[in-house]
């Protein structure tokens, strides 16, 4: 999974699809994404991709 971003949107692209986003639903993604980790354990991981790429991203914004 990659995170892009410029000042307004940030852009998940993964194998399959992309989306792009407004910058300030990042933790509205975040929480949905780590929500879908808890809800469904037997994805084994299948989220853990695309949560590292929008905690990075976080990051990479704050700083």
């Amino acid at each position: 999974m990659k995170a892009t971003h410029d000042d307004k949107t940030f852009t998940l692209t993964g194998r399959y699809w992309s989306g792009t986003f407004p910058i300030d639903e990042l933790p509205a993604q975040l929480a949905f994404y780590r929500s879908q980790r808890e809800k469904f354990p037997k994805a084994k991981g299948a989220y853990d991709a695309t949560i590292a790429a929008l905690e990075g991203l976080a990051k990479e914004i704050r700083a």
